[in-house]
């Protein structure tokens, strides 16, 4: 284990938005149990398809994009308001 400084962008919680030293860009800290529901949310989405269960791959698809909708929202705001330009 090596232990770093890092610049905190945001407040703590399921995630935050942090720079390790040597990066141009800030990251997205995902907490494990927040990353296990991401992964679970695709799974679901793998299985549906698998199924061909449209619906369901559509409901599994549409909580993974809110989700992700919401890291990105957080990441963007987090970005601004410390005057960083977005990497994409």
């Amino acid at each position: 284990m090596e232990r770093v400084e890092a610049e905190l962008f945001t407040d703590g919680g399921n995630n935050a938005v942090v720079r390790l030293p040597g990066r141009r860009f800030p990251g997205v800290l995902i907490q494990g149990d927040s990353l296990s529901i991401l992964r679970s949310h695709v799974a679901e989405v793998v299985e549906a398809c698998d199924q061909d269960d449209s619906d369901g791959a559509g409901e599994a698809a549409g909580l993974l994009l809110a989700d992700l909708d919401a890291l990105l929202a957080r990441y963007a705001a987090a970005l601004e308001a410390h005057e960083i330009q977005r990497p994409y």
